[in-house]
């Protein structure tokens, strides 16, 4: 492996920190997964509805104070707000959590586009050197030349392979998205349906992130 990784030439280098940062990054957001996932308190959250449902929303919100559910804060948070806009304080909210389930997306995106491209720019250079070689005495030793070609094809095997490997994560994550967001908003449809008839409890479904 080592050897393949010095034939690749330069360009491995930076193939090398890529595989490390997604490898990182996705380490880093596996363990975020697990903790939220050991956080989530589904009684408290209905203990909450059932308060506001009762027209107890002071009780509401000192039940959901200091809880660690991404969910049960959102809650919180548009409770706590609803004197001002009720559908801009859940945003606001649902927007604050969900960034936290987002972060490290982007660093898996910008590797999965930026390798296999890096690996065709190992390639390209591996290759250009390797037809340099047909000006020189080389000519005589055709070996040497498609021994060239096919070490340039080596960042290019690297590159796709941190790009797939960094797919499976990227989904993933992107999964565990989408499932906050629809917990989030399944959470505040059932906060709306306690309150109809509170003048701030103004409908905001479909604005949500």
């Amino acid at each position: 492996m080592i050897q393949l990784f010095i034939e690749g030439g330069p360009i491995m280098w930076p193939l090398l920190v890529c595989s490390i940062v997604s490898v990182a990054t996705f380490v880093e957001r596996l363990y975020f997964i697990l903790r939220e996932r050991r956080r989530r308190q589904p009684s408290l959250i209905e203990e909450m509805l059932r308060q506001v449902e009762q027209g107890d929303v002071m009780r509401a919100i000192a039940v959901g104070q200091n809880s660690g559910d991404f969910v049960a804060r959102t809650l919180l948070y548009a409770l706590e707000h609803r004197g001002e806009s009720f559908a801009s304080a859940v945003l606001r909210a649902a927007n604050r959590e969900l960034q936290r389930f987002n972060r490290g997306l982007a660093i898996l995106d910008t590797i999965i586009t930026l390798a296999p491209l890096l690996g065709l720019l190992g390639t390209i250079t591996g290759m250009i050197h390797a037809f340099g070689l047909l000006g020189g005495q080389e000519l005589s030793a055709p070996q040497a030349i498609t021994g060239g070609i096919a070490q340039a094809l080596i960042a290019t095997a690297f590159g796709l392979g941190i790009a797939i490997t960094a797919l499976i994560p990227f989904n993933y994550l992107n999964t565990r998205l989408e499932e906050a967001r629809h917990e989030i908003q399944d959470a505040v449809s059932l906060l709306e349906l306690q309150l109809p008839k509170q003048p701030w409890a103004t409908s905001g479904k479909g604005d949500y992130p």
